[in-house]
């Protein structure tokens, strides 16, 4: 073997050795099992959402948390998908009593599963003030109230946190108004520039969190009651961005930050049978 061919084969055995390495250092979570896409949106349209499978929540009641944005519906200033994405845009606009108009999309009645694993591939807004989110709530919220229906944070950020996001899970037990939530922040880079996929699996055992597939939280099922785990019932699927509020407010809003822009290039469910 000459010296050239020789030179050739032991660059590529060096960087098999290479690969190999790193492959190991990053360790994907297993899923167990292969899943099946039940539902999804791919905003492969132009214009409003699908109405088909999402609807508005509407208002400029703080939600709860002392968020300064009014809710609209089916408003393409707030609202559009277009070039492969959905984009919710939150503007200094005021409506009633709110300085900011926003938009926030729910699965309810259109999407709504007891289990399986959901995606959501976004590209966050920067800015102290934003709160993006892609959530789930117990769809028998308006039966048991919350806590008691359960919450899924599959992806939260608050501007004023950068490059950090944060996965959660709420219940009667385990909430942030108690303290007690069950909850994991991580580093990631690039989250404004680039889309990043935020993920969770869930089944009656346990509740796995993931960013761009690696697992960073996982809590197990306690076996007490559905005060500690109500993730038995069905549960839908949210996005929204929000300004200011308790969390993302805490260190005010910056006013230069407008329009800030939530993209979402997907929203999937995957399910077993």
């Amino acid at each position: 073997m000459n010296k050239v061919v020789f030179s050739c084969f032991l660059a590529i055995f060096l960087a098999q050795i290479s690969f190999a390495q790193k492959s190991k250092s990053y360790k994907k979570h297993d899923s167990k099992g292969k899943y099946e896409l039940v539902w999804s949106d791919e905003f492969n349209y132009t214009g409003l959402p699908d109405s088909t499978k999402w609807s508005y929540d509407v208002g400029g009641n703080g939600w709860g948390n002392n968020e300064l944005q009014y809710y609209t519906k089916a408003d393409t200033n707030n609202t559009m998908v277009r070039n492969g994405c959905l984009t919710i845009t939150a503007l200094k606009q005021t409506m009633g009593n709110n300085a900011y108009t926003s938009a926030k999309l729910v699965s309810i009645g259109k999407g709504d599963w007891s289990h399986g694993k959901i995606e959501f591939r976004a590209k966050l807004p920067a800015g102290r003030g934003t709160w993006p989110a892609g959530w789930m709530l117990g769809s028998n919220i308006a039966k048991v109230g919350w806590p008691q229906c359960g919450e899924i944070d599959v992806m939260e950020h608050v501007g004023y946190d950068p490059d950090t996001v944060v996965a959660s899970f709420h219940s009667t037990t385990y909430n942030h108004i108690l303290g007690t939530q069950k909850t994991a922040r991580i580093a990631i880079k690039n989250p404004y520039t680039s889309f990043h996929t935020y993920a969770c699996e869930w089944n009656t055992k346990e509740i796995t969190f993931l960013l761009d597939g690696k697992a960073y939280l996982n809590v197990k099922n306690e076996n007490k009651s559905d005060k500690e785990w109500p993730f038995v019932n069905p549960f839908y699927a949210i996005v929204n961005l929000a300004i200011g509020g308790n969390w993302g407010g805490k260190m005010g809003v910056d006013p230069d930050i407008f329009p800030a822009k939530l993209h979402f290039d997907y929203v999937r469910m995957y399910q077993r049978d």
